[in-house]
């Protein structure tokens, strides 16, 4: 499946502004907001962290190097032109937990 077809089968993310990963501080270390160009990151790391209780593991990056589909073979190829999947990268070989704050759009 590529990535386009595995975002279709992924949780919407309409009602969100933006998702923040925390290290074991609290401190915000990335954040993936809800606008183009990041829609796809987004929609991927909002699932991980739903599937995962609000955590990124190194199990929840693979299975996300996984969702990112053909992206993950581009950013492998070109470090630097895909960081969010490079930060899953990162997660596998430190064996890095960020915790995830999700923020949502407020009215």
């Amino acid at each position: 499946m590529n990535f386009t077809e595995q975002l279709k089968q992924l949780p919407a993310i309409t009602h969100l502004a933006e998702l923040q990963l925390l290290d074991d501080n609290g401190n915000i270390v990335a954040r993936i907001e809800n606008k183009p160009g990041k829609i796809g990151s987004l929609t991927v790391y909002h699932a991980l962290a739903l599937k995962h209780e609000g955590r990124i593991t190194p199990a929840a990056a693979e299975e996300g190097l996984a969702l990112f589909a053909e992206h993950t073979a581009d950013a492998r190829q070109r470090p630097g032109a895909h960081p969010n999947i490079d930060r899953l990268f990162d997660i596998i070989q430190t064996g890095r937990t960020y915790n995830v704050k999700i923020v949502t759009l407020t009215n």
